[in-house]
């Protein structure tokens, strides 16, 4: 059956950065499934292409650190559909130094991926939302727990929480939402060095409570649910999907 016109502009639009990551591509699978119609961005093209053709969705090629690439990227996801409903980013890295052997390139490059790159998501996308809407950044449990030799990583992750909580006070009156999601150890391409690792990945298991390290579902799904409009009030948190990790010490 055709859709109608209302029918197609009733379906929600969500621009994802970092779609081609673990979490981030659980996440397009989900909301397409969902029937939302999707813009997605990432700096590999083929992977993005495969990913975008797989989903029927539009693409554009998107280095997150770079702000005016961002920019570009909004503005493409407004021109597609001529709205813009939400926005999150999956975009991040893993870097396990202390500090003194950590280096300013790493230190720089820690906090250009998870930080910078979810402020200019925030920004762009706060733009455009002339109708309110939803944004959703990605945070870590090592931003809300001590964690040896997260130094860089937990201080860019914890500016993550902090331009979260802001931003949810500053949009309010604009109904637009913003919210967070924290997760533990995730096994996604991004974590292979630990997860790969039988003696690495059974300490880490360890450390969570429920007895497991996640997958990338487990964080797709939160922020699914804090993209949908039937949560619409819900804003300024940060949901730890993290098996315990920040919060419950196993026994």
């Amino acid at each position: 059956m055709t859709e109608t016109m209302t029918e197609t502009t009733s379906k929600p639009v969500y621009a994802i950065l970092g779609a081609t990551g673990g979490i981030g591509a659980a996440l397009c699978r989900r909301l397409a499934a969902q029937g939302a119609r999707l813009v997605i961005g990432a700096r590999d093209e083929a992977k993005l292409a495969a990913l975008a053709a797989e989903l029927n969705a539009a693409y554009l090629v998107t280095d997150a650190t770079q702000s005016e690439q961002v920019d570009a990227f909004i503005a493409h996801a407004l021109a597609t559909y001529g709205q813009l409903d939400g926005a999150a980013n999956c975009v991040g890295s893993l870097l396990l130094k202390p500090a003194h052997i950590t280096t300013n390139d790493e230190w720089d490059f820690t906090v250009r991926q998870n930080l910078n790159s979810a402020f200019y998501l925030l920004r762009a996308a706060t733009k455009v939302m002339k109708a309110g809407g939803s944004v959703v950044l990605l945070s870590s449990a090592a931003a809300r727990t001590g964690l040896a030799n997260h130094e860089a990583i937990a201080a860019a992750k914890a500016g993550v929480i902090g331009l979260t909580l802001s931003a949810a006070a500053s949009y309010a009156a604009r109904n637009i939402r913003v919210n967070c999601v924290a997760p533990g150890l995730v096994a996604t391409p991004l974590t292979a060095r630990i997860t790969g690792n039988e003696a690495s990945l059974k300490a880490s298991t360890a450390m969570h409570a429920l007895g497991r390290v996640g997958a990338p579902e487990d964080v797709a799904s939160a922020i699914a649910w804090l993209l949908d409009p039937a949560n619409s009030w819900v804003t300024g948190q940060v949901i730890g999907v993290d098996g315990g990790l920040a919060s419950v010490r196993p026994r």
